[in-house]
């Protein structure tokens, strides 16, 4: 298996960054690429590795690559940038770069997780990409309303004491106290990933709370607290255009509760819904994973 990494420069206004990516795979003139889009936002690329084994079962190659401002492409200043930087077109025309770069046009796939599930929903429905031949939303939603109200009903599910500590601490804004991250440390146990966390989840996270500035911008303090950039974000009313054959996962477990993927199911045309036994991330659970690998691989080649 040959991987290949690099960065291509990414001009917004006048100033110039640059995003690191890896093909895992032969790009050769024709192949048709899955390109992966991490989550977070602000969680770097590491965790969905995994993916890696779509280039063994479809024999195409798999891009990873880290979103500006975290990861490989962080740079200097993140933490300077003004809330109004962080915006989800900032991201899909760093993705049209990248397309670009590996002149790929012309026929690639998208996978998205989580929040890369939402921008690869909003590049499909707002920029209509004729190269795009597949389109994976897995564990993501259409709109942050959604997502509050999914998260927020799994939070209120969860024991008082966890509950009121959390919300405790969001009022007060002490959300980087111990207490608080042990509190949502639960959540994450019971919706996110089982512990212990794979190496490769440990090592994006690690790379969030080491330069969280994309994550608080555009998130906020936690997966059900929404105060950032992204709090009114939604495509529901374009979700409809997407012409693709897209693929829906996500887990009976998941944060991303079927009440974020039905408006997927209800309104694209070409669509399919796959549902996992396990939390958020199918592709690192080992009761689903394996599974999940054979769901992608098969609707890449036969859909």
């Amino acid at each position: 298996m040959t991987e290949v990494t690099g960065k291509v420069d990414f001009k917004v206004g006048d100033d110039t960054y640059q995003t690191w990516y890896k093909v895992v795979g032969d790009l050769t003139p024709g192949a048709h690429p899955l390109i992966v889009l991490h989550g977070g936002p602000g969680v770097s690329h590491e965790y969905m590795t995994p993916l890696a084994e779509i280039h063994n079962k479809c024999n195409i190659p798999v891009v990873f690559y880290d979103q500006i401002g975290i990861g490989k492409s962080f740079f200097e200043g993140v933490a300077d940038k003004p809330k109004e930087f962080w915006t989800v077109d900032l991201f899909v025309d760093e993705l049209e770069n990248l397309v670009a770069h590996l002149g790929v046009q012309n026929g690639f796939a998208l996978l998205g997780h989580s929040w890369g599930a939402m921008l690869g929903a909003h590049y499909a429905s707002h920029r209509h990409p004729v190269g795009l031949k597949h389109l994976v939303i897995t564990s993501g939603t259409p709109s942050m309303a959604l997502w509050e109200q999914s998260t927020r009903q799994l939070l209120k599910a969860l024991p008082a004491d966890v509950r009121e500590t959390i919300e405790r601490h969001e009022k007060e804004g002490t959300t980087d106290s111990p207490e608080y991250e042990k509190m949502v440390g639960i959540f994450f146990e019971k919706h996110v990933c089982k512990s212990p966390w794979p190496k490769v989840m440990e090592t994006s996270f690690a790379a969030m709370m080491q330069h969280p500035t994309v994550y608080h911008t555009m998130n906020g303090p936690s997966e059900f607290t929404i105060t950032g950039t992204l709090k009114s974000w939604s495509c529901l009313d374009q979700i409809h255009t997407i012409t693709t054959p897209t693929l829906l996962t996500n887990g009976v477990m998941d944060e991303a509760q079927d009440v974020c993927m039905s408006p997927f199911f209800q309104r694209i045309p070409h669509v399919k819904w796959a549902q996992f036994s396990q939390r958020h991330m199918p592709f690192l659970e080992e009761e689903d994973q394996g599974r999940y690998f054979q769901v992608v691989a098969d609707f890449l080649t036969y859909a």
